[in-house]
């Protein structure tokens, strides 16, 4: 499930960023040759969604005040730092790496533990990178869309990014299975709660829409934002 709440992340970004507008689908695409297959696991996973992880999220939003989610989301993204540092280290952009070192630092140190996001108000402004945009940075292509149970919108590509991603996270090192599942579950709702407003952007067929969304924001981020716009 935190996976899937990731993914979903990655498309409220490309939904919110305003990076590619997303076309109207003219049939079976290109992109995408395990489609019915995919809206079968789509199914599962947004009913999984709708049942469980959404109604979590709303509530956790109603209920915690404005300044202690912001707080709280910014500790993720803290640690998420992380994983941005060692990709940025793995593509060699030495420059994106510093500033991802400074944000750790200051953060970490002078906005106690990440909870304020003093960085960002210095200048520093946040990287997002991951394994898949390492791979892709090398030359590998993306391979067909994928929608993985539980996880969500990938790529053959992205999918092998998840594991070694996985070592920038913080779990992997929490040996107390209680602490570990009670931070993981809190970034998965702190997640979930950040897309609430995103959601309200989708029109027509979620699955297309989200699929497109989703492939044009890893195009960009892989390229650094160097796409041609084809509208």
């Amino acid at each position: 499930m935190k996976k899937k709440i990731l993914a979903l992340a990655l498309v409220g970004a490309a939904l919110l960023s305003g990076c590619a507008s997303v076309p109207k689908d003219s049939g079976q695409n290109p992109d995408d040759p395990w489609e019915t297959l995919n809206r079968q696991t789509f199914a599962f996973n947004q009913g999984l969604d709708f049942i469980l992880i959404r109604p979590l999220a709303k509530g956790y939003q109603f209920i915690t005040p404005q300044f202690l989610e912001d707080g709280i989301h910014n500790m993720y993204r803290n640690v998420g730092d992380v994983r941005n540092l060692a990709n940025n280290v793995l593509q060699v952009k030495p420059h994106a790496a510093g500033v991802d070192t400074a944000r750790l630092l200051m953060n970490t140190i002078i906005g106690v533990g990440g909870f304020f996001d003093v960085g960002t108000k210095m200048g520093l402004q946040r990287n997002d990178e991951d394994f898949g945009q390492t791979l892709g940075y090398w030359g590998l292509s993306s391979g067909p869309y994928l929608v993985l149970p539980l996880l969500g919108p990938s790529t053959v590509r992205d999918a092998l990014g998840i594991y070694p991603d996985s070592y920038a996270e913080p779990y992997r090192y929490m040996h107390d299975v209680s602490a570990r599942n009670t931070v993981a579950g809190m970034k998965i709702i702190d997640a979930r709660a950040n897309l609430l407003s995103a959601e309200k952007l989708i029109t027509g067929d979620k699955y297309i829409f989200i699929r497109n969304a989703y492939l044009q924001s890893r195009e960009f981020k892989v390229k650094d934002g160097q796409v041609v716009d084809d509208f």
